[in-house]
């Protein structure tokens, strides 16, 4: 089974696009989901994580989101502590559930896939791309943020130029170009790839 990786900066819309390959019976691993339902479940990764950032990161044995968020947001060292302590095992869930799927490929969407090392577990990266104003306009209206603080996490995250060089495909998400033709073409790309996988060595590629 072949194993994609899905990112994007943030307001790049990966999720939209993630949403696309589950319709087509695609399963996906949302990175972000797990990390927070590991920072909840993983008793050794919730002792870690209050040891470097205090008692209040739990409240009533749940993680305490919104403490966590204000400690990290402006503390570049703090941000790569608490993700030196979560990647890691978010990475080890995604690989395990990996493992278990039966699909001809399978998705990991993660904004972070590079930046966390990921890459190294996966055959290709799908990248998606779009205008940096149209990124800002939809993560501000999502999250009801300001644009000062979307920016702020935009640089924090590889630049997009270098990010998508990085991919080996790239879907461009620019309200100007159709997203479906562009993912049903790869997800028959995926297919073909997976299928010739699955021959033994002396036989050649359906047509």
């Amino acid at each position: 089974m072949l194993k994609i990786g899905l990112t994007g900066g943030i307001g790049s819309g990966k999720s939209t696009v993630a949403k696309i390959f589950e319709v087509l019976g695609i399963p996906v691993y949302y990175a972000d989901e797990a990390a927070r339902r590991i920072m909840n479940e993983n008793e050794g990764l919730k002792a870690q994580i209050i040891a470097a950032f205090g008692t209040q990161s739990y409240a009533n044995g749940a993680l305490n989101r919104a403490y966590l968020a204000a400690e990290v947001f402006n503390d570049k060292e703090k941000l790569e502590r608490l993700n030196a302590l979560v990647h890691p095992v978010t990475i080890a869930d995604s690989n395990q559930w990996m493992a278990r799927q039966t699909t001809p490929y399978a998705i990991k969407e993660a904004a972070l896939i590079f930046e966390s090392g990921t890459q190294r577990y996966l055959d290709y990266v799908i990248g998606v791309s779009s205008p940096m104003p149209l990124r800002i306009l939809r993560a501000t209206r999502r999250d009801h943020s300001t644009k000062e603080k979307v920016e702020t996490v935009i640089n924090r995250q590889l630049d997009e130029s270098i990010k998508m060089k990085l991919c080996n495909f790239v879907i461009v998400n620019d309200e100007q170009q159709p997203v479906l033709p562009q993912v049903m073409d790869l997800h028959r790309k995926l297919l073909e790839e997976a299928a010739g996988l699955t021959q033994s060595p002396n036989q050649s590629p359906s047509t």
